[in-house]
């Protein structure tokens, strides 16, 4: 009955269940459970894979190898793994003779940019909520750890620690509690470690992207806002409560309390108090505190402002004025002016500047846009602030660049926040793909690598043109175009996007039941909704209130709005070059693929295990599907079928050579014959190696610059040469030791007896000579005589050397902070330059799109113009025959009027005779009656 079929007893239901052959995978051995490297399992099947990571998981082991990149599963509690015990046992260690961990990963991104003098990047990507923030701050702390020119790791370096204490300063300003995440990064970072030649840390740089702004004014009921709102309120001193007039507990701030009010297990105190001592170590003066702190008491002051309307005219106005006293006292502005500039701000109209009636919902509009654009301002000048304390000069340019940004989305609401971060995601998914997939087997190709080629189906590139293409417009060029169109709304964008992309490409369909569209990402399916997408991406600020801030007595609150105070042509320039927050993401972007493009790269793949956010507990369908999008199973089958690892001839020759001796059989003794001859070919030489070493042909492949290795392989090697290598150096040493010993015991042995022999014979000549008798005496008082003159000049001197040396150093230290200065200008000025080309090309295709519109409209205006001249032409025969029938109708008007009169007066005639004739009747009917008593009288008679 069951043909075909297995029957499986589930124990934890107590109930059998039939399930087809076809259905099911086969199971590994017990010898591969937990194991280290999911590349290593006998039936690699999407089950055996998931089962790994439980049963590793369950045992806390929450990191694995998955071929050549590492998978972290997110354990929601601390586990003492990341110890300086821990950093030791991985410190200068090959990645398979230790247990997984992010530390080998970092360790192996180290040695490589030592070895190979080549840039590293580690990125650490997934899901919302999967641990990447965490790994990143393990990342950072290990590079910190093992550069420390200390001899225990124990102690840290004054810049060592700055650039551990950046991150309290980050996560404050940046993380808060989300739905799956009690710390999550609401922004990107790309920090780039700087090392010099000798391997220490020299500087380092914090690119960022990406600032969810939108959270400042409003969070989810389960979610915060940013750390920082809540550890100013609960943690800050008295007078610095005094200062800010905060004068309320958290529920009291409209911007904080529409949310969670605390973290379990989180004191919001105790986190300020840290922030406080993360401060000082990175060296931020009191003010430049005070300064930061500043602008959060302003953004809470700017959410409790109540916004009331005028019942006769609907005008806005202020309902609290005491409110209002007290934001602009902490913003350092006039409190008319702000009022004025709110309500009631001047904008041009014409020639002309007129004062403009705002409505309670623009102005209070305008108080969030004026909250966002301070936070963002805000952050901007702390990450700008972190990185001059960091970026320091260096000898060397090498770097390990860490990415951490925020996973891919999928929310019930997605709006353009969602669509930029998930674009991100998609690229860099992609660059994920194209260095796994696309790259590997296309240089097995060009290395003539006999290699059957595998589609692995992970093509991102049609989603990816149509939000970034400009040509055919894509979604971000489209939004740009409309925000310059006057008349465009979020319907007609949205329309406008319908009929470029609905009928042209699968990955775009139209939204069934709201504004928007739907998008196939490589995660999944994703509704956005377009709803206020066009202010969103224009992010327009009130000028009125942005020039008073400029003017503001607080300096740092004027520096924050510089470029808004109105100024000379040069200032008015710098305001032209207008940017959409699409715009400025492409750019940004752009830069950081450019940057991961030119470096070595390491994947983490993080995975998130549950939504509850329980530990020990795996929900393996999600988990399944998060391996899936991130394209896991597709990296252990090229890892176990490729040839993950490659040296060149020259490298493999120079780093090997050495495991061929003349004990290594005939091949070795072959090279070594070539070798004394001259010249040996690359590729010859490299096999002759790799025959002397006896490895198995199918762990190699010779191509025709490099020799190309499968996984682990090359690890063997590098075994077997420290171990050659530590022998040598040991036989060296006791040899070198034994003859400095020997040569410094003979000379010992020598200058005895010289001394004896010299000791003999002055003493035999000189024990009668009256001048040596006064040499002997007075040798101490000339010897005391001239040490005293030695020593002042020594002392002159000294001081000399000093003054120059600093003075010298001085100077250096000016010169280096000239040239810091001046690099980070250039910097500054490549990145406008550059993103003014980009934008140059974006504005030519919107220009080149509006001038081919603006042909199509003139034909059609063309066209219409000639419709208008026949219609005008028939309009005027129509109108002549309306005046001749007209004519008529005035003809026949009078010949009417003509025969009413007559009708009139026949009318009147024949009322005449009507009236004649009733008098007749009634005087024939008198005569009758008349007539009738005559005759009845004479009928008497």
């Amino acid at each position: 009955m069951w043909t075909g079929c297995y029957i499986f007893d589930v124990l934890t239901t107590w109930y059998d269940r039939v399930v087809k052959k076809t259905e099911i995978d086969k199971v590994n051995p017990p010898k591969f459970d937990k194991a280290n490297d999911m590349a290593e399992l006998t039936y690699l099947n999407e089950a055996s894979v998931v089962h790994n990571l439980a049963s590793r998981y369950m045992a806390d082991m929450i990191y694995t190898y998955s071929g050549l990149f590492l998978v972290a599963v997110n354990p929601y509690c601390s586990l003492p793994i990341y110890s300086h015990e821990y950093i030791s046992t991985y410190k200068n260690q090959s990645r398979d003779g230790t247990p997984p961990h992010i530390y080998a990963i970092t360790d192996l991104a180290f040695r490589n940019m030592l070895e190979m003098r080549e840039n590293q990047s580690i990125l650490v990507t997934g899901e919302s909520g999967a641990g990447k923030t965490e790994n990143t701050k393990k990342v950072i702390q290990y590079l910190a750890a093992v550069t420390t020119p200390t001899n225990t790791t124990s102690e840290l370096g004054t810049f060592e620690q700055q650039i551990l204490q950046a991150n309290p300063i980050l996560e404050s300003f940046g993380n808060s509690q989300t739905v799956r995440n009690n710390n999550s990064s609401r922004f990107g970072k790309f920090i780039k470690i700087g090392f010099s030649r000798s391997g220490q840390i020299s500087g380092a740089y914090i690119d960022w992207y990406l600032l969810e702004k939108s959270r400042v004014v409003t969070q989810s009921p389960l979610e915060r806002n940013y750390h920082i709102f809540y550890q100013l309120v609960c943690g800050a001193s008295t007078s610095m409560r005094e200062k800010f007039l905060l004068d309320g507990k958290v529920g009291d701030y409209a911007y904080l309390n529409s949310g969670q009010r605390s973290i379990p297990g989180v004191s919001d105190t105790d986190e300020f108090k840290n922030l406080m001592l993360a401060f000082k170590v990175m060296g931020f003066s009191e003010q430049e505190q005070t300064d930061l702190l500043r602008v959060i008491a302003i953004i809470l002051h700017i959410g409790n402002l109540e916004i009331g309307e005028e019942r006769s005219s609907g005008q806005a106005k202020l309902s609290q004025f005491s409110q209002v006293e007290k934001l602009c006292h902490v913003m350092g502005v006039p409190v008319d002016a702000f009022a004025k500039a709110l309500l009631r701000p001047r904008a041009k109209a014409g020639r002309d500047w007129v004062d403009q009636s705002r409505t309670q919902a623009q102005v209070q509009f305008s108080l969030h846009a004026l909250a966002k654009v301070l936070y963002e301002r805000g952050f901007a000048y702390l990450v700008n602030r972190i990185n001059e304390v960091l970026d320091r000069d260096s000898d060397g340019n090498m770097f390990i660049g860490v990415l951490d940004i925020a996973g891919f989305e999928i929310f019930e609401a997605n709006s353009f926040e969602q669509l930029c971060i998930n674009y991100t995601n998609e690229k860099l998914q992609q660059f994920f793909n194209h260095h796994m997939f696309v790259l590997e087997q296309e240089e097995y190709a060009r290395e003539n690598i006999e290699w059957q080629f595998i589609d692995f189906g992970h093509d991102l590139q049609p989603t990816i043109d149509l939000i970034e293409k400009s040509n055919p417009i894509g979604i971000f060029s489209c939004l740009d175009e409309d925000c310059v169109m006057p008349r465009a709304t979020d319907k007609s964008f949205t329309e406008k996007l319908h009929t470029l992309w609905a009928k042209k490409s699968d990955k775009y369909k139209p939204s069934l039941f709201k504004q928007g569209f739907r998008l196939t990402h490589y995660a999944a399916e994703v509704d956005y909704s377009t709803e206020g997408w066009l202010e969103k991406n224009k992010d327009p600020l009130n000028d009125n209130i942005t020039h008073l801030l400029s003017l503001s007595s607080e300096p740092h609150v004027a520096q924050l709005f510089a470029d808004d105070a109105e100024g000379d042509g040069a200032t008015r320039k710098r305001k032209g070059l207008f940017r959409t927050v699409a715009q400025r993401h492409k750019e940004q972007l752009t830069s950081l693929m450019a940057q991961l493009n030119s470096t070595r790269p390491h994947f983490v793949r993080c995975i998130l295990p549950n939504h509850e956010k329980r530990p020990k507990k795996m929900d393996n369908v999600l988990v399944l599907d998060q391996l899936r999008c991130n394209g896991v199973l597709e990296g252990i089958r090229i890892a176990r079928t490729g040839f993950p690892n490659r040296l060149s001839f020259a490298e493999f020759r120079q780093r090997y050579g050495i495991l061929v001796t003349q004990g290594a059989g005939a091949r070795g003794t072959q090279l070594a014959r070539a070798a004394s001859t001259g010249y040996v070919d690359g590729q010859r030489a490299c096999s002759l190696i790799l025959d002397a070493l006896k490895l198995d042909k199918s762990a190699y492949r010779v191509g025709i610059t490099k020799v190309f290795f499968r996984a682990g392989v090359l690890a063997e090697l590098e075994d077997r040469r420290e171990k050659l290598v530590a022998s040598v150096i040991t036989l060296i040493q006791s040899r070198a030791r034994g003859f400095l010993q020997r040569r410094h015991v003979n000379k010992r042995l020598y200058r005895a007896d010289a001394v004896q022999v010299i000791s003999r014979n002055m003493a035999a000549s000189q024990t009668d000579n009256p001048w040596w008798k006064m040499y002997v005496k007075m040798q101490p008082l000339l010897i005391a005589q001239r040490e005293t003159v030695q020593s002042m000049a020594r002392d002159g001197e000294y001081r000399k050397v000093v003054a120059q040396l600093a003075d010298s150093e001085s100077e250096s230290q000016k010169a280096r902070e000239r040239a810091r200065k001046f690099e980070t200008e250039m910097k500054k000025v490549q990145e406008t330059l550059e993103s003014e080309r980009a934008l140059a090309i974006d504005n030519q295709e919107i220009l080149r799109r509006s001038q081919k519109r603006e042909a199509d409209l003139e034909e059609q205006l063309a066209g219409a113009l000639d419709d208008l001249d026949k219609l005008e032409a028939q309009c005027e025969e129509l109108l002549d025959a309306k005046r001749k029938a007209d004519k008529e109708v005035e003809m026949w008007r009078g010949e009417l009027e003509k025969g009413a009169r007559i009708i009139g007066r026949l009318e009147g005639e024949k009322s005449a005779l009507d009236k004649r004739m009733e008098a007749l009747v009634a005087d024939l009917s008198a005569k009758d009656d008349k007539e009738g008593k005559i005759h009845g009288e004479m009928e008497q008679l």
